[in-house]
């Protein structure tokens, strides 16, 4: 549990922290994942509980749940961070954490979890509102959090439908969301940097075979459709991209709803959100986005299964 071996940091003491030393410690932002992704401390990675694993917690959570990604599990476990500091909204201290604040529960799991000799934890004094108000040269404004934002201008001709206007947006920083006319468009892409595209139809031509890696899920927009049985293959895949350093497309033909859907099955399963979460996010960056009634039900299914498990 949270004990006085969790120390109270300031932003002052934060950011000189940072600039001193800051590859030797390990920022975890216990905001919502969308505001996380609006604007954050640069460096930070997010912690989001939702509402199932914060129900079925006993004061900690599992280890993997707080940090999905191995390798910083394995940095965090061998001692490689000197500090971990924990952050949330604007809460003033640690005694004004509530019980069941995400910040309090990764704290209390770290400090179970970690050799507090090795590896100090912290928490941020005032949270993220105060440190932004104070430092804002020292946080990262998310642009494309706009409906449309960050997308490549492209010409495209009188009468073109909305949803081939402007070009593929950018859902994370390694995964982009389009039509099958973006996935015409190679001087897009390539400004891009996208080196990956997967195909979620079963008409859609692949127009560069030669000059990019495809997949394709053959599904059709039909409310007879399993699209939830492509789920673990496309995360797969996509995951697979990221780490080899590249950028996917994922389109179908309009980029409404097939393509929507496997961008926030992925979210939801990478970043352990809600769906409402997950789909608020994808709107805001492309606001034409509108799955069919049967795949959202079996979205709604797939967040079950991922947050339950």
């Amino acid at each position: 549990m949270v004990t006085t071996e969790s120390l109270e940091m300031d932003s002052l003491r934060l950011v000189k922290l940072l600039v001193e030393e800051g590859g030797s410690s390990l920022l975890l932002d216990c905001r919502s994942f969308l505001n996380f992704n609006a604007s954050h401390i640069g460096g930070a990675h997010n912690v989001y509980c939702n509402t199932i694993v914060k129900r079925r917690s006993k004061g900690t959570i599992a280890l993997d749940c707080i940090l999905p990604e191995e390798s910083l599990r394995a940095a965090l476990s061998c001692g490689r961070y000197r500090k971990v500091l924990v952050l949330d909204e604007r809460s003033p201290s640690l005694a004004a954490l509530a019980r069941d604040n995400t910040a309090r529960l990764v704290l209390n799991t770290l400090s179970a979890e970690l050799d507090t000799g090795v590896t100090q934890l912290c928490f941020l004094k005032g949270g993220y509102e105060t440190f932004h108000s104070l430092f804002p040269e020292m946080c990262v404004e998310n642009l494309s959090s706009c409906p449309q934002g960050g997308s490549v201008p492209t010409l495209v001709a009188r009468g073109t439908p909305l949803y081939d206007q402007g070009g593929p947006v950018e859902i994370l920083p390694f995964l982009y969301l389009g039509s099958a006319y973006h996935s015409s468009q190679k001087e897009t892409l390539q400004s891009l940097g996208i080196t990956t595209l997967l195909n979620v139809s079963s008409n859609c031509p692949n127009y560069f075979e030669g000059a990019f890696q495809y997949k394709v899920i053959p599904v059709e927009d039909s409310h007879m459709a399993d699209i939830s049985a492509w789920f673990r293959e496309a995360i797969d895949f996509i995951d697979s991209v990221k780490n080899s350093g590249g950028r996917v497309l994922v389109h179908c033909q309009a980029g409404i709803s097939r393509s929507a859907t496997i961008c926030m099955a992925y979210l939801i399963c990478s970043q352990r959100v809600r769906l409402e979460e997950a789909f608020d996010f994808v709107k805001q960056r492309r606001g034409v986005i509108s799955p069919n009634f049967s795949f959202m039900g079996q979205l709604l299914q797939f967040e079950t299964e991922v947050l339950c498990h």
